[in-house]
């Protein structure tokens, strides 16, 4: 007689792990969750009506893209604004993208500046804010962003670097979302405007330097208390 094997989780289980998980992603995305909030597992257990194991397994999915804290005596908490994990994730973008773009620009060809083009098209037309997805960006307007971004450096032709970029990217998304949150002044239409105007000009030192300032601004407006949004 033969058996079948099993994974070692129940597909019930594992079904409910994953909406768990998608639903504590989405929230600390959306803000609903706030910086350096505790997330209780007992609570979002009764909250989401799943086993005390289900809600665990989902947060450490959601601790390890870095969008909540496993802390000492087990619990768990949204990191929070003055995490020195976001200065040290600007820190190596602002080595390593610079140095990538300055490649795209001298090794894209035609089609990539076509790639650009489209990608800065779609990212200026995408609407960045939407009511029914709370006070940060709309996930619709942080992949276009994201394509924007990736699409600038992609003429470089190397996938170690651009696998790197995906990282690092990934690691700040939501940094990102709490930056544009503290500072809605800020006008990021123009800096990624600027950024295709100097990229598509092949004029590297200019738009290694404008790359540079843009990070930075992110950065700062998660230690500035004067961007503080109210």
């Amino acid at each position: 007689m033969t058996h079948t094997a099993h994974s070692s989780t129940p597909p019930g289980k594992q079904m409910l792990s994953e909406q768990v998980y998608a639903y504590l992603r989405d929230a600390i995305m959306r803000g609903d969750h706030a910086p350096g909030a505790p997330l209780k597992p007992q609570d979002l257990a009764k909250e989401q009506g799943v086993s005390l194991a289900v809600v665990r397994e989902a947060l450490v999915r959601v601790v390890g893209e870095g969008l909540a804290d496993r802390l000492p005596n087990r619990g768990f908490a949204v990191p929070s604004f003055s995490d020195r994990r976001w200065q040290e994730i600007t820190e190596a973008r602002r080595t390593i993208e610079p140095v990538v773009l300055r490649l795209s620009v001298e090794r894209g060809d035609v089609d990539w500046e076509a790639r650009v083009r489209a990608a800065h098209h779609r990212l200026a037309r995408t609407p960045a804010y939407a009511p029914e997805e709370g006070e940060y960006y709309t996930d619709a307007w942080a992949e276009a962003h994201r394509a924007f971004h990736r699409t600038l450096l992609e003429g470089c032709g190397n996938r170690a670097l651009l696998e790197t970029f995906d990282r690092l990217w990934t690691a700040s998304e939501l940094a990102r979302r709490w930056s544009a949150h503290r500072n809605p002044d800020r006008d990021g239409a123009e800096e990624h405007r600027r950024l295709e105007e100097v990229v598509l000009a092949r004029d590297a030192d200019t738009a290694a330097a404008v790359l540079v300032q843009h990070l930075t601004l992110t950065a700062a407006a998660l230690t500035d208390d004067s961007g503080r949004a109210t």
